[in-house]
């Protein structure tokens, strides 16, 4: 038993120090991915150091810190020095503090006092916060001026088209995360995390059950606000050579990358607690608050599994779909993600009124019925794209791009 202060300065420093090793070891991951996804080897020959055991490349996060934190800090003398220091600090305190309402699991059964109080150990920084997913939505808000600054303090036009890049990307596809987010909210009626998975674990069913739009548009905008292929327009190093941080090199480069892995891994937990039930599993994990140490561990294995489930498939889609153009880019943002974000959202809230009496009309079961009702909705969206939208509304810019340097030709014939 300790004071609260003592439990959240460890807990802030075993967070802390996860992160960074996972965000570390994350890029090995992908880098093992993009080879089998391409039939090649990986890195596989840093092991470790001083010895001939290579450990399947293992050492290679360590050798590419090393280089990072060797290599020199070059400092372009026309940048705007003070913005060009703050911008990446920015990025990488505003991925890093999200996590302090991030739940890691349910609790451990193991005495904490507080102020005349025996209670278990949440896993969670703060577990006081009622608002963990507004204080989620407004760090990440903070976090796209990290590239906005980067690239405008950079004064170079390939970090300058970066930044308005991000701009446009990331503040559009708020708008869809924000809707995904609110349909959660409304079902559960709490806007603390660790709320939703209790909510889906007493249910017993979870919430990309329930609302498959929701989690469609959700997981596709979240995507777009990583900033990961196929919406990396901020960065695109066939056109911009690397965008925003285009200027960056050594440290600083490396919180610009590190920042990036960290709201991929925020983007996976958050699609793991709001839609695939967090660390409830059928028959594993219960449903009570009261837990003993092996459902403890275990709810905290399931929540893992399925974050590193997530975040391998963001690294599939990555080697296999190619990039957007920045229009279609921005047209799937405000002309697809947010009114399919505004459905879902109707939808919820029309269950949450009518529910009960939709349930009985048709002889279900409260959760048989809104499942039904989700899955319908889907259908019905999935009919109305292919069957009413035009399917020649998309090739109109591209067709006027073919056509322009056939008239340009013409007139320098004529």
């Amino acid at each position: 038993m300790f004071p609260v202060l003592v439990e959240i300065l460890i807990k802030i420093a075993v967070v802390f120090g996860g992160l960074m090793t996972a965000a570390a070891y994350l890029v090995l991951l992908e880098r093992r991915v993009a080879a089998w996804v391409q039939d090649r080897r990986g890195p596989n020959r840093v092991g470790i150091p001083l010895t001939r055991i290579r450990l399947f490349g293992l050492g290679q996060p360590l050798a590419d810190g090393v280089k990072f934190m060797t290599k020199e800090d070059l400092l372009p003398t026309h940048v705007d020095k003070f913005l060009f220091f703050v911008a990446p600090l920015a990025i990488f305190v505003a991925a890093t503090a999200a996590f302090a309402v991030v739940p890691f699991g349910s609790v451990l059964p193991l005495g904490v006092t507080a102020p005349g109080i025996e209670r278990p150990l949440s896993l969670i920084i703060a577990p006081g916060l009622d608002v963990g997913l507004i204080y989620i939505a407004a760090l990440g808000s903070l976090a796209v001026y990290g590239v906005i600054l980067g690239g405008w303090s950079s004064n170079n036009k390939y970090g300058f088209l970066g930044g308005l890049r991000a701009s446009a990307q990331l503040i559009a596809y708020e708008l869809p995360v924000g809707a995904g987010i609110l349909g959660v909210a409304l079902a559960t009626g709490s806007l603390r995390l660790d709320a939703v998975i209790a909510q889906q674990a007493a249910a017993g069913i979870w919430n990309g059950i329930t609302q498959p739009l929701g989690m469609l548009v959700f997981v596709v905008a979240s995507v777009a606000e990583a900033g990961r292929l196929p919406f990396d327009l901020t960065e695109c190093e066939q056109e911009l050579v690397g965008g925003y941080h285009t200027e960056y090199s050594g440290m600083k480069l490396m919180l610009f990358l590190v920042a990036e892995f960290l709201h991929l891994t925020l983007a996976a937990f958050l699609i793991v607690i709001l839609y695939l039930g967090g660390w409830h599993f059928w028959g594993l994990s219960g449903a009570g608050d009261t837990v003993t140490w092996p459902v403890a561990l275990l709810r905290i294995a399931i929540l893992a599994v399925k974050v590193l489930w997530v975040i391998f498939c963001f690294m599939i889609v990555r080697w296999s779909w190619p990039r957007f153009r920045f229009d279609q880019l921005m047209g799937l943002a405000w002309n697809v993600m947010l009114p399919l974000g505004i459905v879902n959202v109707v939808m919820v809230a029309v269950w949450i009124e009518y529910g009960d009496r939709m349930a009985r009309a048709i002889g279900l079961s409260r959760n048989l019925a809104e499942s039904l009702l989700g899955w319908l909705v889907l259908v019905g969206v999935w009919l109305v794209a292919t069957l009413v939208v035009p399917a020649s509304s998309d090739n109109r810019p591209r067709r006027e791009m073919a056509e322009a340097p056939a008239a340009a030709g013409e007139e320098i014939r004529a």
